[in-house]
């Protein structure tokens, strides 16, 4: 079986960190949690030298040609935003597209993946504060300026910096399994899984305060009790907090309501035990708080757009194991 084939594209000006995203996640050898050993490219519109915004220099050994073969092309950032791209990067964004490769635009990277032609009529994703920019040059496209990353299947999008690796795991995840993104979550020190549909870092976070630390407190008591009721009245009570207190800074913090916030944490629970177990859809329900199967399979369909056993079929570890017996 070959490696994966992941072609990332550099260009003079581009944020170092905006390149290490794609490199952190695929370009160092992942094999001992369970990862493909991915053939990683960074590409050029011309080979050569990259000089970034902070004065470091980065090579770049491929030009666009690196793009065929990918499996995942990325384009980590993007500049000059209200020209167009090189045709020549245009018309190989298209190829890749055409051949099937996923094509990713992080941050500002969605505005070169817009201008290729490849987003008309769907939904996209890019820093918040770039998004009515992105809309007015491409009107044809509805951006999502409050989520983390959109996945159309054949091209993903995300918002802009620490989203980027979030859009990054979730394909690991997607394409690699829960198991293994957990493993690489846990060994870059990030969050495991934050549901693309969350809303991005507000501009003015909260101040941490002894307050602020019994409200992070409370909201852990909660996750890690998925399982219970939890009223609002009563984690505002934990958190020493009037319940329009409580309400107002779980909105300013999180960005959505305590009670969808509760909702994404029981469904990514029961993500995890329909990957990770063998356990009854009854038993899935009860322990991550929905009661009953019944109201499981509408939280799976109004949110994932699919049943809690075809997510399992697709995401177990045995549907994983079958697919890479399946791959040799």
């Amino acid at each position: 079986m070959t490696n994966p084939i992941i072609a990332v594209l550099a260009f003079d000006g581009i944020s170092p960190f905006h390149l290490s995203v794609p490199c952190l996640v695929f370009g160092e050898d992942r094999t001992a949690l369970g990862l493909p050993r991915f053939d990683f490219r960074i590409c050029a519109i011309k080979v050569g030298p990259i000089h970034t915004e902070a004065g470091l220099n980065v090579a770049a050994p491929h030009g666009l040609e690196g793009f065929d073969g990918a499996d995942i092309v990325i384009i980590p950032s993007w500049h000059h935003l209200g020209e167009p791209p090189p045709a020549p990067l245009v018309e190989a964004l298209r190829q890749a597209h055409r051949r099937g490769a996923l094509i990713v635009g992080l941050c500002l990277g969605t505005f070169a993946i817009a201008a290729a032609g490849l987003l008309s009529g769907r939904r996209a994703a890019t820093h918040w504060a770039y998004s009515e920019r992105l809309q007015g040059l491409h009107p044809d496209i509805a951006v999502d300026a409050s989520v983390l990353y959109v996945d159309n299947g054949d091209v993903v999008t995300s918002a802009g910096v620490a989203a980027g690796l979030d859009c990054c795991l979730h394909i690991v995840r997607a394409r690699y399994g829960a198991e293994a993104a957990l493993r690489l979550a846990r060994q870059i020190v990030l969050s495991p899984h934050r549901q693309g549909g969350q809303a991005q870092f507000i501009e003015h976070p909260v101040a941490r305060s002894a307050d602020t630390d019994r409200f992070t407190q409370a909201l852990d008591a909660v996750r890690a009790t998925l399982g219970e009721a939890h009223s609002l009245d009563r984690v505002a009570d934990a958190a020493g907090l009037t319940r329009r207190t409580f309400t107002r800074r779980f909105q300013k913090t999180i960005g959505i309501s305590f009670g969808e916030w509760l909702a994404n944490q029981r469904i990514e629970l029961a993500q995890r035990l329909l990957e990770a177990t063998e356990k009854s859809m009854d038993m899935v329900a009860f322990e991550a708080g929905f009661g009953s199967a019944t109201s499981l399979r509408q939280h799976f369909a109004a949110r994932l757009k699919t049943s809690p056993a075809q997510y399992r079929r697709e995401f177990s570890r045995s549907a994983q194991a079958a697919g890479l017996l399946s791959a040799v």
